[in-house]
């Protein structure tokens, strides 16, 4: 705005100088030539003077009622296709689930049958122990041996020996048993001895080669080998076996056969 204000200056200071008889009769000092006080006279005698004034007067307040404009930068379509390029590529960085390998199992898968028959192989060194406090439900098997001190609820088959101190409500299956203050109900299956110790108390079935007999057996008793029937013993059964031998203050009620003696009962009495 000052730079239009002393053009105006200029231009009023320069016109009355032009227009005789409006100065005074006196010598005017030369101004400096100056860049900003350099006027080229251009116009004419016949100059309205006030029309030109009024015009310059408008050109100014219509400069100074004209807002400033604020210019926004607007991005070039060059910056967009780098920025539209930039999200592209990140977007192609990010790997998608679907897209993640997977490894992948190359192990063989084994299709033989389980053998699940424990007492086919060899006997192991080795023994479980069921402790006291321990309870038990379902079968039971292995390739070693049984030390039952607590309760088992299920079948019992092993390749060694079984050794019951406590309860087994179930079937047993061995190559030795031996119950020694023992509750078992269910059939015993040994292929060596069974030992029933003085107050164990067995209700099933017996089959073994040999046995000894101390507790309380109710069920039938069949020995390929001898039996022996001990003082505290009660039999609620029948004994079949090579040979019995019964001790002095044993009870049995039942019958006892010697069918796999070596001797031909009957043929003993057909001479006769």
């Amino acid at each position: 705005m000052g730079l239009f204000k002393e053009f105006k200056d200029d231009f009023s200071q320069a016109v009355n100088e032009l227009v005789p008889g409006d100065v005074p009769e006196k010598e005017v000092e030369p101004k400096a030539q100056t860049a900003d006080n350099l006027v080229v006279d251009t116009i004419g005698e016949n100059v309205d003077v006030a029309s030109e004034l009024s015009k310059l007067d408008g050109l100014l307040e219509h400069v100074e009622e004209q807002p400033q404009e604020t210019t926004v930068p607007r991005p070039t379509p060059s910056e967009n296709f780098a920025e539209h390029t930039i999200n592209t590529q990140k977007e192609e960085q990010i790997p998608q689930m679907n897209d993640i390998p997977q490894p992948v199992n190359t192990q063989p898968v084994n299709t033989q049958p389980v053998n699940n028959n424990v007492l086919s192989g060899d006997v192991q060194d080795e023994t479980s122990v069921i402790t006291a406090s321990t309870v038990l439900t379902g079968d039971l098997q292995s390739s070693g041996s049984f030390d039952i001190q607590g309760t088992i609820n299920g079948n019992v088959m092993c390749n060694g020996k079984i050794v019951v101190t406590g309860t087994v409500n179930g079937n047993t299956n061995s190559s030795e048993f031996f119950a020694d203050v023992a509750k078992v109900e269910g059939e015993i299956v040994s292929t060596g001895t069974v030992k029933i110790g003085a107050g164990s108390v067995i209700i099933g079935n017996i089959s073994a080669s040999s046995a000894v007999i101390a507790g309380a057996v109710k069920g039938d008793i069949d020995v390929q080998g001898p039996v022996v029937v001990d003082t505290s013993a009660v039999i609620m059964g029948n004994i079949k076996s090579r040979s019995v031998q019964i001790n002095n203050g044993a009870v049995i009620e039942g019958f006892c056969s010697q069918t796999y003696a070596d001797i031909d009962v009957q043929g003993l009495f057909e001479g006769k």
